[in-house]
């Protein structure tokens, strides 16, 4: 089984132009089961729009990006007990929290461009720059047919969302069996992840893992309204 990797991502740093090397370079160590980007999401930025991330608003504060991308990554290490990292940033703030992982035996992975200062670089078990630009898909699909089943995994959805942030994907299935009867084996995707990927016009999803939440997209269920 690969070994997880949590992908932390200083959205007010690095570039979204980046996306797609910084999840090449992940998936180089294990299995990015957590992707998260940091940034003040009241202002306007490519990481909203960037697929395979999920954007957490950091507030608008001197350093409030870099506090909870620090606090985060200590709560997986010590709660979570995740052993490997991905720090994307060519801050030299982040050289403390890179020793500090390091020092509970985590492996940190930073990435970042020709400017991040060698401090952060050492404290790192492995560096790498990342320079000419990866280009990442952020025009939205065309617009997917909404069917019935599709209105009933909406329903499910908004029902069952946690605090906005969707449901596990994992409960799903169950859920759809026992309200409506609905097996997604019968389809010929046949699994649930297979089937909501296919339509990233009407939903979102985490990257895999045992907590791998689904949302909907308001807009993709506009015109069925």
């Amino acid at each position: 089984m690969a070994q997880p990797v949590s992908v932390l991502v200083d959205g007010d740093n690095i570039s979204c132009k980046h996306a797609g090397k910084i999840l090449s370079v992940a998936s180089q160590h294990g299995e990015p089961t957590l992707v998260r980007v940091y940034a003040d999401a009241q202002r306007p930025s490519d990481w909203h729009g960037a697929i395979g991330y999920r954007m957490l608003h950091s507030g608008t504060g001197k350093n409030a990006t870099d506090i909870l991308l620090a606090l985060d990554a200590l709560e997986l290490l010590l709660s979570k007990n995740m052993r490997c990292f991905v720090i994307a940033s060519s801050d030299g703030d982040f050289t403390h929290l890179a020793t500090r992982l390091r020092e509970h035996g985590a492996k940190v992975i930073g990435i970042g461009e020709a400017k991040a200062p060698s401090t952060f670089r050492a404290c790192c078990s492995d560096f790498v720059e990342i320079g000419t630009p990866l280009p990442v898909r952020l025009v939205p699909e065309p617009p997917t047919t909404v069917t019935a089943l599709d209105q009933k995994i909406r329903a499910m959805i908004a029902v069952h969302s946690k605090k906005g942030m969707g449901m596990h994907i994992a409960e799903l299935g169950p859920k759809m069996h026992t309200q409506h009867g609905f097996r997604i084996s019968t389809y010929p995707e046949r699994t649930w992840r297979a089937y909501l990927a296919a339509r990233p016009s009407l939903y979102e999803l985490d990257p895999r893992g045992p907590e791998a939440m689904v949302r909907f997209r308001p807009e993709g269920f506009a015109d069925a309204a």
